[in-house]
């Protein structure tokens, strides 16, 4: 278990040692969970999922690939429909 030790600061800032740093993957911007329990504190790391997890939850289901011409011939349609005179 990684393990260190802070001392806190006249405005109320803590440095978080090394170790836990590497564990917990934090960087600079990382955001912190405190929750008290008792007499501890227990600190964790928020945000852990990344762009790739989001992206993965919204869209689930790969699109079909579509070729070239199906590509061009659907921009030609849209534009047909969006700017024709009526």
């Amino acid at each position: 278990m990684a393990k260190g030790h802070s001392r806190l600061t006249a405005q109320g800032q803590v440095s978080v040692p090394a170790p836990i740093r590497r564990k917990l993957g934090l960087g600079p911007g990382a955001v912190l969970e405190w929750d008290a329990e008792g007499d501890q504190v227990i600190v964790r790391r928020v945000g852990r999922y990344s762009f790739d997890d989001v992206h993965d939850a919204l869209f689930p289901q790969v699109p079909a690939r579509k070729s070239l011409a199906d590509l061009k011939d659907g921009i030609s349609r849209e534009m047909k429909r969006r700017y024709a005179k009526r």
